[in-house]
């Protein structure tokens, strides 16, 4: 993606805000009172991102009258939730390759699942009148490297096998959907996937939680987990909450089953919002059927239109930090919006001269399958998911089934998959895991250039590891 430009692009960023635009939303609802002193209750739930929420709905959907209380650190929706992409897939396998490459036999039954899962969070949204600006708009990936061409050909014909509607385009008709020179080809699924408003679908999950009943304190982080008897105990800042269940929902915040924490780590993402584009820089560009887009590479940038045709343009760099460092003062990183900036202007040239509003940053938790993995703890009193890697929008509701259906020890469909009973590999201790990533990224890199894996990469591939962005 190279091209000279008659302005820098880094002057597209001068003007923009260094917080997410979604939660610059005027709908963000007040916080809620933090927990003090002792609370008791049937189910505990901790963390108010999707999984979380998804898990305190569905625990009151299936059974009204229990008692469900959810701790958030912060306010819900503030982390990965409510600064995502906005993308929901019907992928519980962070897309189509990876779940082939590891679950094959049950990948069939993973799609299908998949779309029920997605149909189910439509039919939630409409039954409790949350309005998050869904769309189910389908998504577009492209190729933008000749070699990418015969990999996206070669994915169609397979996934059909498979139930997945998916259309190869060539040249012309890839740029007859979306106007870009860089565009050689591309792979439409008008079914998979709906754009949302990340932060107004978190929000929402949270007024209809309240509405049935889930009692949420925000600003009450779980500082520890304990037995008591029978019964669980998450000690908070100002108090505790003794519960007969627990399910935790951190995402990449250190898990509080120590046990889980060598199977994830936490990566920043980043992402730029335009300003709203006007009616000829939207005819300049043809995207008039809104799919969401990517393209091909294992650093891969995703971009959709907002609710007021903005574009949001994000991925690439997925930043690992020396001993999984966590903080605020890495949620803006210049060095990585100058090459998202430049990227974007290389892919729309004919908007050159749009500015960029809102930069930001967050944290997202991986593991070395891509995809979540589950868990319990305490004789199966504890129960957990994890390792989204940026693709839970979705996949989160389907994890919060699993994780109360292994709570109330029931014995379902998602509970016999081998992708749930199954673990990714643990990530080795420091300093191995940091070099392992750096060393896995540069050949990523190389590797979306021209076309070829390294030994380095095709020994991960081997053993089933992977880190991309």
């Amino acid at each position: 993606m190279s091209r000279v430009l008659a302005t820098d692009p880094v002057r597209s960023l001068v003007d923009a805000e260094p917080v997410p635009f979604w939660l610059q939303d005027p709908a963000r609802p007040a916080p809620l009172p933090a927990l003090a002193g002792e609370e008791h209750c049937d189910l505990l739930v901790v963390g108010g991102g999707y999984c979380g929420l998804w898990t305190a709905l569905l625990a009151k959907e299936r059974d009204p009258g229990r008692d469900v209380v959810l701790i958030e650190a912060r306010e819900a929706g503030w982390a990965a939730s409510g600064r995502n992409g906005g993308f929901c897939a019907s992928s519980l396998t962070h897309g189509f390759g990876n779940g082939l490459a590891r679950w094959p036999d049950e990948l069939a039954e993973l799609e299908r699942l998949g779309m029920e899962n997605l149909d189910g969070i439509e039919e939630t949204l409409r039954r409790h009148g949350i309005d998050c600006d869904w769309e189910r708009t389908g998504a577009l990936d492209v190729a933008t490297r000749p070699h990418q061409v015969d990999e996206l050909r070669e994915y169609a014909g397979t996934a059909r096998h498979f139930g997945v509607a998916a259309e190869f385009l060539g040249t012309e008709e890839v740029r007859a959907e979306v106007a870009s020179p860089t565009y050689l080809a591309g792979v439409l699924d008008r079914r998979g996937t709906a754009l949302v408003h990340p932060a107004k679908l978190a929000w929402g999950l949270r007024d209809a939680c309240l509405r049935l009943g889930v009692r949420i304190f925000e600003r009450t982080p779980a500082t520890g987990l304990s037995t008591r008897g029978t019964s669980m105990v998450v000690t908070t800042g100002y108090g505790r909450v003794v519960a007969r269940r627990v399910a935790l929902a951190t995402n990449a915040f250190p898990p509080l089953v120590r046990k889980a924490r060598p199977y994830v780590i936490p990566v920043y993402d980043y992402a730029l919002v335009t300003e709203p584009l006007t009616d000829a820089q939207l005819a300049s560009i043809g995207w008039r059927n809104r799919y969401g887009l990517s393209d091909s590479g294992s650093q891969f940038h995703y971009y959709r239109l907002t609710a007021d045709d903005r574009i949001l343009w994000g991925g690439y760099d997925a930043v690992y930090h020396y001993g999984s460092r966590l903080s605020g003062d890495l949620d803006q990183r210049p060095a990585t919006f100058r090459v998202l900036a430049a990227h974007f202007f290389a892919t729309f040239p004919q908007l050159e001269g749009v500015r960029f509003t809102h930069t930001w940053g967050g944290v997202i938790d991986t593991c070395t399958r891509f995809s979540a993995f589950f868990g319990t703890a305490a004789q199966g009193r504890v129960g957990y998911a994890l390792g989204f890697t940026g693709l839970g929008v979705g996949a989160t509701r389907f994890a919060a089934q699993v994780v109360l259906d292994r709570l109330d020890g029931l014995d379902t469909p998602r509970t016999r998959l081998a992708m749930v009973r199954g673990k990714p590999v643990p990530f080795p201790p420091e300093p191995l895991r940091w070099a392992g990533i750096e060393l896995t990224r540069r050949s990523m890199a190389r590797a979306d250039r021209d076309g070829r894996r390294n030994l380095w990469l095709r020994t991960m591939d081997a053993l089933g590891l992977g880190f991309d962005s």
